[in-house]
Order: C-alpha cells, then structure tokens, then sequence
C-alpha cells in the first residue's frame, strides 16, 4: 500500500461517518467546506487569469470532498475532479448534487494521472502536494500536469511549505544501520537531504510499501516540506514557468510558450 493512503482513509471515513463535509470539519471548523484553506488565493488568482475561452476547463487533483470543485464551477468552469479516496468523491458528489453543480468527480490516484487525455485551461492543486512526498511520485505528477495543461493554460499549486518553528536543529535522531540523521519535526522527524516529514507507525509495518526502518521503529513518509524558494526551483525544474509566488502559493504557465502575463 503506497504512504499517502493511510492518512486519508482513515480521515475521510471520520467525515463520512460524522456526517461532515469536509476535512477540516472533523477538526472544528464548521465552515471548512465554504471557507477551504486555498480559496482566499484562488480568488485572486482567478480575478487576474487570461482565459482565452468563454466556459474554460478545470480539473482539480485531490479534490477531497470537493470545494474547490464546487467554487470552480459556480464560476463558470467545466470542472474535472479526481480523487483516491472513494469516500471523499461520494460526498463530493452528494454535495454537487445538493448544488446543482455538473462535475466529472472521479476516483483516481493523483500519482497515477496519465499524460494523454482531455487538456485543461486550469489545473489546481488545492493542498495536495505536500501529500505527494517521493521525488518518484512528484516528478510523474508534475509531468502529467504539464501534459495535459494546454498552452494557454494556468497551473495554481497551493502548498504546505517548511515550518521553522517545528525543526530542532539540536534534537537528533541517527539510525545505527544508515548512519543517517534526522531532526525533530514537532512529534515527526524530518530529513533534511529530500525535505520529507516522517511519522511513526510503530512496531510493525503495517503493509506500507514505503515504510523506513529508523533506529528500531517503522516510520512512513507524510509530508514533503520544502521552502518556497526550493518548490519554485522544483516547478522550473518541472517545466513550467512561475508568474508569481507567495509562501506556498504559485501560478504557473508552461515554459515552452512566450507569456507576457507577468504578475
């Protein structure tokens, strides 16, 4: 089982049977599905976006529950969204419904998108990518996304980015087999050389693929945290050009075609 499944399952089964519509509502927030984490910069974004086409086509990856779907195509986008968890898309679909919203909610694993297939105006990322922790997995998303945004196209990534105030430069932790070294993160551990976030499983390895061994203990990676300096240079590095960047927000063009819409 790939890393990113446990976190997810687990969460949005609480949503489904808590009867809540969104992540951040088993956490309190009320008003999480309305008032999502991206949405602020989204309503920038949007008001300084050149669109070439009347009804433009966007897909949203990780769309969880669906309000970034839903806030798209009460703007008038065609919306595409996928996401892995079935749980999460039959809320998606229920709360479109409720809506009167027409989006293409499927289950998909973002990491598995393929590169050929409709191509969009606008492809989001609404907090997904500090989910998509392997530089194996990053590196096939960001193709894909590259494939299938056309020309003219818009790629806005909102992102998690790294926290000062969880590193301790001073808290170590060395694995005696490797040799190498992690820092504490909070209650996580953090290694440095490929900005991944660690959590502990425990004894055992539960059937995750992607589980390390550290100093006795079985951890899975569960976040990449990178600063906005090192996601920017991954983004170029991707294909892609960067008409702004804030923090961990981001619009991104291709950069195989001239743009003159510099922010």
């Amino acid at each position: 089982m790939k890393y990113y499944y446990r976190e997810h399952v687990e969460g949005y089964r609480r949503v489904a049977q808590e009867g809540k519509r969104a992540w951040g509502e088993i956490h309190g927030d009320d008003e999480a599905f309305d008032a999502f984490p991206s949405r602020p910069f989204l309503d920038t974004a949007l008001s300084r976006l050149h669109l070439d086409s009347p009804q433009p086509r966007a897909l949203e990856y990780g769309c969880g529950t669906g309000p970034g779907a839903c806030f798209l195509a009460e703007r008038g986008f065609r919306v595409d969204a996928i996401d892995l968890i079935p749980a999460a898309i039959d809320i998606a679909k229920r709360i479109a419904a409720e809506r009167g919203l027409d989006i293409g909610f499927a289950v998909h694993d973002v990491c598995e998108l393929p590169t050929d297939g409709p191509r969009y105006d606008l492809i989001v990322d609404s907090y997904c990518l500090q989910g998509i922790v392997l530089e194996h997995d990053r590196e096939r998303l960001f193709g894909a996304v590259r494939a299938r945004l056309r020309p003219t196209g818009y790629y806005l990534v909102s992102s998690a980015v790294f926290d000062p105030a969880r590193y301790s430069e001073d808290a170590v932790v060395v694995d005696d087999l490797s040799g190498r070294r992690y820092h504490a993160y909070g209650d996580d551990l953090f290694a440095a050389d490929t900005d991944t976030v660690y959590r502990k499983l425990g004894a055992e390895k539960d059937g995750y693929e992607d589980a390390i061994r550290i100093a006795g203990a079985w951890w899975l990676p569960n976040r990449c945290h990178r600063t906005h300096e090192a996601i920017g240079e991954e983004l170029q590095a991707a294909g892609f050009v960067i008409l702004y960047g804030n923090g961990g927000h981001f619009v991104c063009a291709r950069d195989d075609v001239g743009r003159s819409d510099m922010w």
